[in-house]
């Protein structure tokens, strides 16, 4: 997106628990106590992050469970929670979209945008891929990843290219100014969250000092994905309406690309950019076995 754009415990595993279930469904392990940032991590503690139980190897304090930058100090114990289909047992958030699927759209993705960073984020925005029929949540799903495919390159990037812009992404303006510095509002996350009003919207929105600590949008995969659905399902941008009431409405998925960036691609501006995203819409709603719908372009 161009710049439109928040106790140290003991952790032991906790067991599945047997209980009668409808038919078609699978009991998941109970979670264990969950992840805490701040905690230290001894090596057989247990937590639990983004609908998976974790289980430290050794020492660790602050390194989120299933994202990169660990030296592999957590091993995935599998899922947790609820209940989960047994032909997709790594969904038991019910997302619509299932690891396995995540995977086969994003084959050479960086480690950082990992799926139970995605589930982790999914409870900032309830509504997002569960709203409407089930075609209705697959399109949305699909629409929100193919839109975030384009602007991190098959979600390979976690920060702005083009280091030169850093600099011009702080609006002076704003009473609040820039207190991370000039250059520390750049382009990060799955939409490229930019500019030091953009960050202090999001965070104050999910409750995180975004402002003053926009690195970690970089650090940390849940709160990377929660800028990503905030925007998603918060901000029109140059458009006339969310990128989620766009898809949960039906005005077809061009209308995302017009509030993500329309102001430099729709109407003809860049005709091979938003095909890139129609592209990818493509394939994904092909992947989740579901029609893409009318209104593709803008």
């Amino acid at each position: 997106m161009r710049r439109i754009l928040a106790a140290l415990t003991t952790l032991t595993a906790a067991a599945g628990l047997a209980v009668a279930l409808p038919a078609g469904t699978a009991s998941a392990a109970t979670c264990a106590t969950p992840w805490s940032a701040g905690a230290v991590y001894t090596g057989g503690m247990s937590a639990s992050y983004g609908g998976h139980n974790w289980q430290a190897k050794w020492w660790t304090q602050g390194e989120t469970p299933g994202t990169t930058g660990q030296w592999g100090v957590w091993a995935d114990q599998g899922t947790c929670g609820g209940t989960t289909d047994p032909g997709n047992p790594g969904n038991p958030s019910g997302f619509v979209v299932s690891e396995a699927q995540f995977n086969q759209m994003f084959p050479g993705r960086n480690s950082f945008y990992s799926y139970s960073g995605l589930v982790a984020a999914l409870s900032a925005y309830p509504g997002f891929a569960k709203t409407g029929s089930d075609t209705v949540k697959k399109q949305e799903a699909a629409a929100f990843l193919a839109n975030i495919a384009h602007e991190t390159g098959g979600l390979v990037h976690i920060v702005e290219q083009n280091t030169a812009n850093y600099p011009h992404y702080c609006d002076t303006s704003q009473p609040y100014g820039c207190p991370a510095g000039q250059a520390a509002y750049y382009g990060r996350g799955p939409i490229q969250l930019s500019w030091n009003f953009n960050y202090k919207a999001a965070g104050d929105a999910l409750g995180i000092d975004l402002l003053r600590n926009p690195w970690l949008v970089e650090q940390d995969s849940a709160v990377a994905w929660k800028t990503g659905l905030w925007y998603w399902n918060t901000q029109s941008g140059p458009g006339t309406m969310t990128p989620h009431n766009a898809m949960v409405n039906q005005a077809g998925f061009g209308q995302t690309i017009r509030s993500i960036n329309g102001s430099l691609e729709c109407d003809g501006r860049n005709p091979a950019q938003v095909q890139s995203r129609v592209n990818n819409y493509q394939r994904f709603t092909q992947i989740l076995g579901v029609a893409p719908g009318g209104n593709l372009t803008c």
